[in-house]
């Protein structure tokens, strides 16, 4: 009998250079799933990535601390208990200039891929 759930113990731990820790649950790193993604991060004090238009609806919900939200020029500063959806092909750039580590879950449909973030080089 095939089981009917998947239970993840060991998350993937995506590679980062900015001090920022990714655990992937569900996903294209983790177990192929092209549908979606589900990961936990951790965003230091001071973290930023450039502007991106990706591919895939994001969710994200801040389980602790402050992320500031950059949507086509509107910022947005989501709190611990607050969740937001952003629509595929939207501009946006995420940051915690805050003074505390931010703590949140982010869900990509479809799942994230380096190849459909498309964040600006600059």
């Amino acid at each position: 009998m095939q089981k009917k759930y998947t239970l993840q113990k060991s998350p993937f731990i995506v590679p980062t250079t900015d001090g920022k820790l990714i655990e992937e649950h569900f996903g294209l790193a983790c177990d192929a799933n092209s549908e979606i993604s589900i990961a936990h991060m951790i965003a230091p004090s001071g973290w930023s990535e450039p502007f991106q238009i990706p591919e895939f609806d994001e969710y994200t919900y801040i389980i602790k601390g402050k992320k500031q939200i950059n949507i086509d020029g509107e910022i947005v500063i989501l709190e611990a208990g607050q969740s937001i959806k952003i629509l595929k092909n939207t501009k946006v750039k995420y940051s915690n200039p805050f003074k505390q580590v931010c703590e949140y879950l982010a869900i990509c449909l479809p799942a994230f891929s380096p190849t459909k973030v498309h964040r600006d080089e600059a």
